[in-house]
């Protein structure tokens, strides 16, 4: 089992800057793919923006050129930094991390518990 714990979320005015951070329990460098996921009230989980073990990065359209995901393998960290943050940014985010089991190839998926990011006009 793994725990992933995130924090550094919190209220901002518009056009500020957050930075997000998920720590997990041990080594992170057996993840495929690490991610956060943003869920506003009353809409869906989506995907923000995820890293692969390798550094390839994926980014929702709507934060493109505003956010930034890394991973620092020596602190078994994950970050989110969030620059030119819109009130549409607002919401709880989840931090995920998949890992594909051997010699099985059975996908697991762990959560954090989220933080909430508040962004006001």
């Amino acid at each position: 089992q793994v725990q992933l714990v995130e924090s550094g979320g919190g209220l901002v005015q518009a056009g500020g800057s957050l930075r997000l951070s998920c720590t997990a329990s041990r080594t992170i460098v057996s993840f495929s793919t690490m991610g956060w996921y943003r869920q506003a009230p009353g809409k869906q989980r989506d995907l923000v923006a995820s890293i692969t073990s390798g550094g390839s990065t994926n980014y929702a359209g709507s934060v493109k050129g505003r956010f930034t995901i890394s991973r620092d393998n020596t602190k078994n960290t994950l970050y989110l930094q969030m620059n030119s943050l819109e009130p549409e940014d607002t919401g709880v985010y989840y931090c995920n991390a998949e890992a594909i089991g051997s010699p099985s190839g059975r996908r697991y998926d762990y959560w954090g518990q989220g933080t909430q990011v508040t962004v006001s006009s």
